[in-house]
């Protein structure tokens, strides 16, 4: 019964069939070995359209992963193509259930070195492991799939739009349920190209469902013969009109404000083993005296070491070594923001920031002169920060030495300094642009300059730290804003207002950035959208268009 029911779902590829998925579609019964080659290389090419790694027709390496936007449209053009052809819900799940998979394992197979390497959970789990989050997280796809060929009208524009609807509605079901993990969207393919112009007014978001619009009328396009040219040139002279008027528009930014003034970084680098980082004879003592001796030295006017750059709580560190470092910014025009630890076993630890500087310039003073502001972060990494209820067993089988942290609240106040208003976020809490978007509900206290300090050292010298990247620069486009980078082992960087890098160190080095930022202020449009609705519009679009799919598909 159940190899009867499984050969009735995939049969072998023939020749006519892979003639036709260059011609005409076939109705199909049942789902070809081809076709699931086909979704799998695409949505893994999707994975990939995020941080490419090499240059085009060779296999050499460019040092860096880039975004590749026609690649994203090309993915997922791939897979409408084979969803158009498919006359079964339940097998449009499989499809794009199938494309899901191989696109968050392409997105994120780097945890493997985290939970072998590192962890010691043996291969085989790792790789299990892997792939079941991949294939939990595809389900959202896989619903949207096969809604799309159960509701999607024929007109070939509405069905577009069917199909970009309900990928929307699959992202944001990943941004927001069970705390969120929405790395390798594919907005962020977009962050270089033709559409991120859009960027500060519909976000990574908004970047997403237009790509999947283009992508679905490129793909139903391809079946009009007659008028797949036409179709495609049209498509080609709308997307860039949409991304024209943007610049062209004047209201980008409040010009009525004037930005802050240049101020002078250094972003510290450590480059501590990961696998020593937390061990008291060797990464510790190398990470109290090489930082120790940065934020002694250095001349710039903010200093910013990574997260948990000391990697021991305040009460455990040597006697006296936060004391001196409070004495050595109590004075002058200096300060610093360092990543480290807090709390006591009894209160609740918290992954933190805390901001140094002279108590004139302002602030609760903590020590002879010296203000320390806090930031406690909010959005924490599940199995790192937190154990998801029910799965304490399996962090049971890792060496990594994991916690449950307390949360920060969304929207801290900032760290005031020389005229600028500094918003920490730590780690991969700058993937939510929505949480970051809290801090703009009032615009005379919104952040000038994003800061950003991480440790992915966890992930190895991978893609995941181009991911990153990519990730930082969109939210720099989105609200209009420099966002500085201090990491353990990369990227450490200088991200303008416009998205560009324009500072950075090789990454598995170590060393000091500097450089200088420009803070801004105004407020971008989805910086005023997002920070009193947050995600809601999406989810309205998303659900209207579905809705209305629903109704006119009772109607046919």
């Amino acid at each position: 019964m159940a190899r009867d029911s499984i050969h009735s779902m995939i049969s072998f590829p023939t020749l006519p069939a892979l003639l036709e998925q260059f011609g005409r579609p076939a109705v199909r019964k049942r789902l070809t070995l081809l076709q699931i080659a086909i979704v799998l290389i695409a949505g893994s090419a999707h994975a990939a359209s995020i941080a490419w790694p090499f240059l085009f027709g060779t296999g050499i390496g460019l040092g860096q992963g880039l975004p590749v936007w026609w690649l994203q449209l090309l993915a997922l053009a791939l897979l409408v193509r084979q969803l158009d052809e498919c006359r079964s819900s339940p097998r449009a799940a499989w499809l794009g259930g199938l494309f899901a998979t191989a696109m968050q394992c392409g997105a994120s197979w780097w945890l493997f070195i985290s939970m072998h390497d590192y962890g010691g959970l043996a291969a085989p789990l790792t790789l299990l492991a892997i792939v079941l989050l991949a294939a939990a997280l595809g389900l959202y796809y896989a619903a949207a799939s096969a809604l799309f060929v159960a509701l999607a009208p024929q007109q070939r524009a509405l069905r577009a739009l069917v199909f970009a609807a309900l990928w929307l509605l699959a992202e944001l079901a990943r941004v927001k349920f069970f705390t969120g993990f929405p790395w390798g969207e594919g907005g962020y393919a977009h962050v270089d190209g033709w559409a991120r112009p859009l960027a500060a007014w519909i976000g990574v978001h908004g970047l997403t469902f237009l790509a999947a619009f283009v992508a679905a009328w490129l793909a139903l396009s391809w079946r009009a013969r007659r008028t797949r040219w036409l179709s495609m040139g049209v498509a080609a002279l709308l997307s860039l009109a949409v991304a024209w008027l943007p610049v062209h528009s004047g209201v980008n930014m409040d010009a009525s404000v004037p930005p802050p003034g240049l101020l002078s970084v250094a972003l510290l680098q450590g480059n501590i083993a990961q696998e020593e980082k937390f061990q008291g004879g060797t990464g510790v003592a190398t990470a109290l005296a090489w930082y120790g001796a940065q934020l002694r030295d250095a001349k710039a006017t903010l200093v910013v070491a990574p997260e948990t750059a000391l990697p021991l709580l305040p009460q455990q560190l040597p006697e006296g070594y936060l004391q001196a470092l409070q004495a050595r910014f109590a004075n002058g025009e200096q300060a610093a923001l360092i990543g480290l630890p807090m709390g006591s076993h009894e209160a609740g630890y918290t992954n933190s920031v805390i901001g140094l500087k002279p108590a004139a310039a302002g602030g609760p003073a903590s020590g002879p002169n010296t203000a320390v502001y806090s930031y406690s972060k909010h959005h924490l990494v599940p199995f790192g920060e937190f154990i998801p209820w029910g799965f304490r067993w399996f962090t049971q089988l890792m060496k990594i030495p994991l916690g449950d942290f307390n949360r920060g609240a969304v929207g801290q106040a900032s760290f005031d300094w020389q005229g600028q208003r500094l918003a920490p976020n730590i780690c991969y809490e700058d993937l939510f642009g929505e949480e970051l978007g809290a801090r703009f509900v009032n615009a005379a206290l919104a952040p000038t300059i994003f800061v950003n300090v991480s440790n992915i050292g966890w992930f190895g010298n991978t893609v995941a730290i181009d991911q990153h990247l990519q990730i930082s620069r969109m939210r720099a486009l989105e609200f209009g804003r420099p966002m500085i980078r201090a990491t353990n082992t990369g990227a450490t960087v200088i991200i303008d207002d416009r998205g560009e890098v324009t500072h950075s160190l090789p990454r598995y080095t170590r060393g000091v950035l500097a450089g200088e930022v420009q803070g801004r202020s105004g407020i971008t449009p989805y910086a005023w959208w997002v920070a009193r609705y947050g995600l809601w519009p999406w989810w309205a679009l998303g659900l209207a268009v579905a809705g209305l799919a629903l109704l006119t598909r009772r109607r046919r």
